[in-house]
């Protein structure tokens, strides 16, 4: 007998929790989903205090489904309604000065490939594509780096689940962090995550110079670089001073979206960047009550572009709750089960039988 949301539901209302009532009657279910035998669901609790005591509590809820006749598994995130810890203090490495003159573009050591993911502009998921495609990509054996250059608006510590400060043992060189088998870099680590970054061109150039030149990334198959959105000083920085594999851009199927995503191909074009690929996302919305499809921002305009143009399609993402509540709780979709995070690891393996990781 097939696996329903009420028998999930059901199984978690047996759990008590330790202040009073289940989770159920607490209202901290939510994103139930059931794909056959496969089952996800997010334990969303009121502040991030509680969360972060409701480990046992992710866990036996966890255990409940699995015993449930018919589950085969479970992908549970557990996070948080209010907002989370405060971030630890950023080193005292400077970062933000003027770049140093080099003489061209500049190998980044030990990494064997280098992927700008860029976008035309914001709010297409270009950030969420980055950290997914590189747990992905990880999992799939690479030894995967990841750069958040979203100086303004770094968004990969919290997508991938990290807010400790990065270590500096000389005040030069910078010690990355781990997170799901992916060595990762951001800004946001390194300045206040409560001050806006108030930099000229200049500084934003000589931040990314560092982030690139002074981390100890180590032995990387690939380092995925998430970009700003547009076409500004870092992508004009990261595409004259270092050697790139090539770049990725990201677009929702829609006009407005396609017509900057246009003007971040004609960037790449003339800072001749070789364009390895475009991927849709947000293409699809399935709705997890009826199944019913909708197209929601149009579907099918980044697979044509990329036909128009003659570069690869590299595949299309549907628009997914769950997908957004990972990114929220630090774990991305990539890391667990699921068609979303089958998607992700389809779109890695063309990534590497493609030889671009």
């Amino acid at each position: 007998m097939a696996i329903t949301k009420d028998d999930i539901m059901a199984a978690l209302a047996k759990l008590q929790l330790p202040d009073g009532g289940d989770l159920v009657s607490r209202d901290m279910i939510r994103a139930v989903g059931v794909d056959g035998g496969s089952v996800r669901f997010v334990i969303e609790a009121p502040d991030a205090g509680l969360a972060a005591k409701m480990d046992p509590q992710r866990a036996a809820a966890e255990a409940a489904v699995a015993a449930l006749p018919g589950v085969t598994s479970v992908f549970v995130v557990l996070t948080a309604h209010g907002p989370a810890a405060k971030a630890p203090e950023p080193p005292s490495l400077k970062v933000g000065r003027h770049p140093t003159p080099q003489a061209g573009p500049a190998k980044v050591a030990g990494v064997d490939r280098i992927l700008a993911i860029g976008s035309g502009k914001g709010g297409v998921g270009k950030s969420t594509v980055s950290s997914n495609l590189a747990v992905a990509l990880a999992r799939e054996g690479r030894r995967v780096g990841l750069l958040d250059a979203d100086i303004y608006g770094p968004s990969q510590p919290r997508m991938m689940g990290v807010n400790k400060r990065p270590g500096s043992p000389d005040g030069k060189t910078i010690i990355p962090l781990q997170a799901h088998g992916v060595t990762m870099m951001s800004i946001g680590l390194m300045v206040d995550p409560d001050k806006a970054v108030v930099w000229r061109g200049p500084m934003l150039m000589g931040a990314l110079q560092q982030m690139l030149g002074q981390v100890e990334w180590g032995e990387l198959d690939v380092l995925i670089v998430d970009l700003p959105p547009g076409t500004g000083d870092v992508q004009l920085t990261l595409c004259q001073k270092t050697e790139l594999t090539g770049a990725v851009v990201v677009s929702t199927p829609q006009d407005v979206a396609l017509l900057d995503a246009r003007k971040a191909l004609d960037m790449f074009s003339s800072l001749r960047t070789p364009v390895l690929g475009l991927i849709e996302n947000m293409s699809t919305y399935v709705c997890p009550s009826c199944g019913h499809e909708a197209h929601i921002f149009g579907h099918g305009g980044v697979a044509a572009e990329a036909d128009k143009i003659g570069v690869p399609f590299l595949g299309a993402l549907p628009i997914d709750l769950d997908t957004r509540l990972a990114g929220d709780a630090g774990t991305p979709i990539a890391a667990g089960d699921g068609p979303m995070a089958d998607a992700y690891r389809t779109l890695a393996r063309r990534f590497i039988d493609g030889g671009m990781a």
